[in-house]
């Protein structure tokens, strides 16, 4: 368990290729990322990342999408890919004797798309409908209207799935001069795990891959602005007022990022939490309320998201600046600390149970740090934080000035000040 089997390979075109091996399983997951996603797009062709991943299942110069799809079946694989604001993940999980076919494929479907014009246009309609769900949700509505407002004017604010404009716009000759762009050895990490032998499969990869262009990596984009906006947005037909409360936090490389996953975990992160245990156990106010950290390459976001009536919207967001204030003003008792690192610790270690999540988790390492952590040395990170750098952090963080928040339902006149941010 703790002595993890990984290997790393460049190949000559500079698509890293990572495996891990795991002998007891009988299958193997296995992911091409790319390092792009929502915010490396310009604001006109906002979504097209996504419409992109959307697309390569559509079809390759020798597979047809219902090809592709019997294909998968035959063998029992499970195909799925997903974009991020950083990264997209074309990815891939089947047994071990299928290996062969499953890489077959999902080499062809990220180096050949077509990008048929029919197939866009009937794509673009899927795409408009999925957009169309998420207006429908209110917590994920809030949530984006949040980040849009937070990282406003960065393409970090804009949505992964773009808009109805953007996406309406989008053709086939962007989709391919995308593709050309970020499509390239030197953006892409091929990681592996499951039952494989390094060697063996880098090769299969290598002889799959051997007509992917070089390229560089691509240049750093320039890191957002942060801005502390209240914003308010009435909409009568939502019975709840949801709310989303944020501030700037570390990026995913931080050397303070355990303590501010203990800081989070204390907070919001689960049912023994502060915010849970004093809104909605002890008070009864809210059904569904947490906090949630979102790092970047650069910068990052800690959110409170609840949902309330809107007699109780104001009352909740005091007893969330309380909790703020609480974690600045006192240290945490050993067994809270002792509590949120077991957490955290058990939480790290079931997500490294399935080889979906190893292969996951080898790619960000090698995007995000260059290096790998064994579970180890993670969890002897963890069991270092203090309750003196838990303080430091919520000092740092929960600065009034600095706290966003966003307010979605039917308002009836609901006002928030910045004085009721005090903190």
């Amino acid at each position: 368990m703790n002595e993890r089997n990984l290997r790393r390979t460049v190949l000559p075109n500079g698509l890293i290729v990572l495996t891990e091996r795991m002998e007891h399983l009988r299958s193997v997951a296995m992911g091409v990322w790319v390092k792009s996603g929502s915010r490396c797009e310009p604001a006109e062709t906002n979504g097209i990342s996504h419409f992109v991943e959307h697309m390569l299942f559509k079809g390759t110069r020798s597979r047809s999408a219902q090809h592709i799809a019997r294909e998968m079946d035959s063998i029992g694989g499970n195909l799925d890919a997903f974009t991020s604001k950083e990264t997209i993940c074309f990815n891939v999980k089947s047994l071990s004797d299928h290996v062969p076919i499953a890489l077959d494929v999902l080499s062809d479907l990220v180096l050949n798309p077509i990008f048929a014009p029919l197939d866009i246009e009937r794509e673009r309609g899927v795409i408009l409908e999925e957009i169309k769900i998420d207006e429908d949700n209110p917590d994920v509505l809030v949530h984006e209207l949040f980040t849009q407002s937070f990282w406003k004017g960065h393409p970090l604010g804009k949505p992964i799935l773009g808009t109805t404009e953007t996406v309406g716009r989008l053709g086939q000759p962007h989709l391919f001069a995308y593709h050309g762009d970020w499509f390239h050895g030197g953006n892409m990490v091929f990681s592996a795990a499951g039952n494989l032998d390094h060697d063996r499969f880098t090769e299969a990869v290598a002889g799959k891959f051997s007509t992917l262009p070089a390229g560089e990596a691509r240049r750093e984009l320039a890191a957002p602005r942060a801005s502390a906006r209240i914003q308010l947005r009435s909409k009568k037909s939502l019975e709840q007022v949801q709310i989303c409360l944020g501030v700037p936090a570390p990026p995913i490389t931080d050397d303070n990022r355990y303590a501010t996953l203990i800081l989070n975990t204390v907070l919001g992160g689960g049912m023994s939490s502060r915010l849970f245990q004093t809104v909605r156990e002890e008070r009864g106010m809210v059904y569904s309320i947490y906090s949630d950290l979102s790092p970047y390459r650069d910068t990052g976001t800690l959110c409170v998201y609840a949902g309330t009536s809107v007699s109780k919207a104001l009352e909740v967001v005091e007893l969330v600046m309380a909790e703020f204030r609480k974690l600045k003003e006192e240290l945490l008792g050993d067994e809270e600390l002792t509590r949120a690192k077991d957490q955290l610790k058990g939480n790290i270690l079931l997500g490294l149970e399935s080889s979906n999540s190893r292969m996951a988790n080898l790619a960000r390492q090698e995007m995000y740090f260059q290096q790998f952590f064994t579970v180890d040395e993670i969890i002897a990170r963890i069991d270092e934080v203090t309750a003196v750098q838990v303080q430091a952090m919520a000092q740092r963080l929960f600065d009034p000035g600095r706290i966003a928040v966003t307010l979605l339902g039917p308002l009836r006149g609901v006002k928030l000040s910045r004085e009721m941010l005090a903190c």
